[in-house]
């Protein structure tokens, strides 16, 4: 039985997918993608008696970091995020009144690191590498766990044949081919946990491509 466990927490009005990641032996863990509800979020970390060593953002979409500031506050640690989202960050408030036509309470993370010249984030004794998955926005990214065949796709990839819009002026449908393509090289068996909605696996999500 594996000692990784990951925690699906869907936060806020889009109901995001807020993971917790955790090594059940040393109880450490990270928390992807804190979306909002930041009490709600740390009050499973406490239940669940976790240590978390990381909070990482997939993209940086309001979406997936409403909640990243206050627990970066609560837990003394940064944001680590892409460079090449950090522009989006200080629109936060703005898209979040865009989308959910209300003027959100949180403040932008502050205390952020970059995850472009890291090629991997260590969560007790497993080694998650870092994969820039374009796209969706700049510096959309993925981790993955070799030896579990774990995905965490964001809003690069979804199940049931979905990705991420790139009707944004910033996205690129072709960037986003070529990160699909990246993605697809790996084991079919690899299970993915996408930004929104259930679980998929890389080999449905390449044969409903590879139909359409």
């Amino acid at each position: 039985m594996s000692d990784l466990e990951v925690v699906p927490l869907p936060v806020g009005q889009l109901r995001t997918n807020c993971y917790l990641v955790v090594d059940t032996k040393s109880r450490e863990c990270m928390i992807v993608d804190p979306g909002d509800e930041s009490e709600f979020i740390s009050q499973k970390v406490l239940e669940f008696e976790l240590t978390p060593v990381a909070i990482i953002a997939t993209h940086g979409h309001f979406d997936h970091i409403l909640a990243a500031h206050e627990l970066s506050l609560l837990y003394s640690l940064p944001l680590f995020i892409h460079s090449d989202d950090l522009f989006l960050l200080k629109r936060m408030r703005e898209t979040s009144r865009h989308f959910l036509n209300y003027e959100p309470q949180q403040q932008a993370p502050e205390n952020t690191e970059a995850l472009d010249n890291m090629q991997s984030i260590l969560v007790g004794n497993f080694r998650f590498s870092i994969l820039h998955t374009p796209g969706h926005t700049p510096g959309s990214v993925c981790l993955y766990e070799t030896k579990e065949q774990l995905l965490i796709s964001g809003d690069t990839l979804f199940a049931e044949g979905g990705v991420g819009r790139t009707d944004f002026s910033y996205s690129s449908i072709q960037q986003l081919a070529n990160s699909l393509e990246q993605l697809f090289s790996l084991p079919e068996s690899v299970r993915v946990y996408p930004g929104h909605g259930v679980l998929t696996t890389i080999g449905q999500e390449k044969r409903l491509h590879q139909s359409n």
